[in-house]
């Protein structure tokens, strides 16, 4: 079903090789990559359930965790009125205004956009590198989207537990070399870490990316899962990467 939409001449359509939908990107601001593909496939909801995404950009995780849940309904939160824009569009592009809503605003704000204790899950694919130097002036949309320079992790891991209901689940993709910081600042906000998962680009590499599962109010119980491999040793996916992206 093809659906009336504007599509600007900057702007491309992507497949996301789910239920048929796409999404609009702008390929001078900042796409989505594999480490969004990956946090959709690992975060989980339960049937109804209700599912905020902070820090949405262009709306790939609802639209992408719509298509591999039977959660009720989805929300994307966006501080960037370009983004969120855009991702209303992709919304619309695939029929689905009422199943994803996309609220302009910020992370630091959430806790006053929505009702406390009110969402089963909470997803973030937040700035992964702290800021400094001469980033902290730089409010350009990659900056946003790669440095705090907006928020903070102790920012989404605030709103996280504001936001979640008891025994609500968080799912976060960062980077390893911040685990320290992501566990301190989880438990800092009655966040218990329960599942990690380190990325790798190839078998044998170091990983670059991690996936965290975490639990408000949960009992102290962390599980580090296998390692996930992105790419094979001739440059294809891996069997799961192409389950993850293809189904």
């Amino acid at each position: 079903m093809e659906f009336n939409v504007e599509i600007k001449d900057y702007e491309r359509v992507d497949d996301l090789h789910r239920n048929g939908y796409m999404l609009i990107q702008d390929p001078k601001r900042f796409c989505f990559g594999v480490d969004a593909v990956l946090l959709s496939g690992f975060a989980s909801a339960p049937k109804g359930g209700q599912v905020i995404d902070l820090g949405t950009g262009t709306g790939v995780i609802p639209i992408l965790m719509k298509a591999k849940t039977q959660a009720a309904h989805f929300v994307g939160l966006e501080i960037q009125p370009e983004s969120a824009e855009m991702a209303k569009r992709s919304v619309a592009l695939n029929g689905l205004e009422e199943s994803i809503d996309i609220v302009e605003g910020d992370i630091k704000m959430a806790a006053e956009l929505f009702k406390p204790s009110s969402f089963d899950v909470v997803t973030s694919n937040p700035p992964y590198m702290e800021s400094g130097g001469g980033i902290k002036n730089d409010f350009s949309p990659k900056a946003i989207a790669r440095h705090e320079v907006l928020c903070t992790l102790d920012d989404v891991a605030y709103a996280a537990e504001r936001l979640l209901k008891f025994g609500g689940k968080f799912y976060m993709v960062h980077r390893p070399y911040r685990l320290a910081d992501i566990i301190c600042s989880l438990r800092g906000h009655k966040l218990e870490p329960k599942r990690i998962r380190f990325v790798h680009p190839y078998s044998g590499r170091e990983p670059n990316m991690v996936l965290v599962e975490a639990v408000r109010s949960g009992k102290p119980m962390l599980k580090v899962m296998p390692p996930l491999v992105i790419y094979k040793d001739n440059g294809e996916y891996t069997d799961e990467i192409v389950d993850i992206y293809y189904n």
